[in-house]
This record gives structure tokens, sequence and C-alpha cells, in this order.
């Protein structure tokens, strides 16, 4: 992903940025208040619902970094299908995700956001994001970034990357 992102001094303008959010607060609560009833419809409804909604708000913060915060797209005008088949410039790649497999990434960016002090967003052991119903990631602006999947990664690979970031390479292989 260090592809789309401009070397320092090189007179390009570049966005490079990250994101979480939630809409899970308070969804536990309501979820048990209809498990307790034997209201499974309901709770299943309520979680897929909060989850739904923390993608379209990641969609929505997205599409207002491109078009006012950042402002490199300020005239974009997508139908949907576009903004479907992501259309639009740049991408917003996740921890966990092809791209990006390393989940302890969050950690670093949960710190940068200070995401548990502003928003009540935590991290688990593992990694997963509590409340439920959460979406997180970096935002990059370049125009050439498209998603992709690293593919199998050798083992001198692992122990390079442990290498870098500080950890052992059992911990990077997990």
């Amino acid at each position: 992903m260090a592809d789309f992102i401009a070397p320092k001094n090189t007179g390009i303008q570049d966005y490079f940025g990250g994101f979480a959010v939630t809409t899970g607060i308070g969804c536990d609560e309501m979820v048990a208040k209809f498990e307790a009833d034997h209201d499974d419809y309901n709770s299943i409804m309520a979680k897929a619902l909060a989850d739904r909604l923390a993608e379209a708000f990641a969609e929505k913060l997205h599409e207002l970094v491109r078009k006012e915060y950042w402002g490199y797209a300020n005239n974009e005008i997508l139908a949907n299908d576009d903004l479907i088949k992501e259309k639009y410039q740049g991408i917003r790649p996740a921890p966990g995700y092809p791209a990006c497999p390393d989940y302890t990434a969050k950690e670093t960016l949960f710190a940068l956001l200070n995401a548990e002090t502003e928003i009540g967003l935590k991290l688990t052991e593992s990694f997963a994001m509590y409340p439920t119903a959460a979406v997180s990631g970096f935002y990059m602006a370049h125009p050439q970034a498209k998603y992709f999947g690293l593919g199998k990664i050798d083992k001198d690979q692992v122990v390079d990357y442990a290498n870098r970031k500080g950890m052992d390479v059992e911990t990077a292989e997990r």
C-alpha cells in the first residue's frame, strides 16, 4: 500500500488518514433484551441493522473526505452503481483484509485516532472492535490506489516484517 503514498519532498500533494466508526453503542443491551424475550427475529435484525449502519456511516465519511475535508474530488458526481463499483478516487483499506492482513495495525490506528477516548470504541485482545457494528481503516487518496490481495506470504517475508514491526515471528504469523 505504500506505493500509493507520495514520497516526501516531491511536490505532490497527497493524503493519508485513518478512521473508526461505530453504530453499536447500546446494541448489545438491546439485543440482550430481545433475546431475554425469546425474540430471535428482532435480535438478528438489530445486529444486522447496526452493522449496515456502520458500513453506511463509513461510506458517507469517505465521501465527505473526498469531497469536502480533503476536497481532492470535490466535483465528484457518481451514480449509485458507480459507488458500489468503487469508481471514486482513493480507497479505504482495513487491517485484517487482503491488502492489509495484519490486524495489529488497528492498534496503531486506534492510538492515532484516540478512538477509545473519542468515541468509546475499543479493541479486544484479538483486535476485534467493541462495541460491535464498527468499521475502521485507512484513507488513501492516490488516484491509482486500488484494492488488492497480497497472496501467500513466504517465511522470509514474515521474518522481515516481524523485525520491522518489532514483534516476534509467532505474533506476526498469527
